[in-house]
């Protein structure tokens, strides 16, 4: 597991979507989701401190440069009208 979408990956498998909007709240949702199958020992320790590695470092690079997506004019948001 190397980067964020393995993260989300391996969410999945356990029937875990994220996708709350923001890339910043997925991850820290992605987090928490973790958290949450480590303690239930759906996950080993290594595969949680991997994933967790992984996230802390996404989530540090999300903060210091978003991804910033082209947003969409007021009325290319209301052409499909």
């Amino acid at each position: 597991m190397e980067t964020y979408n393995d993260v989300l990956k391996l969410l999945k498998r356990f029937g875990t979507y994220i996708h709350v909007g923001k890339r910043l709240y997925d991850m820290e949702l992605a987090a928490i989701e973790l958290d949450r199958l480590a303690k239930a020992g759906l996950i080993d320790r290594k595969t949680y401190a991997t994933a967790k590695v992984v996230l802390n470092h996404a989530h540090e690079e999300e903060l210091r440069h978003p991804l910033k997506l082209p947003q969409k004019t007021h009325s290319e948001e209301h052409s499909n009208d």
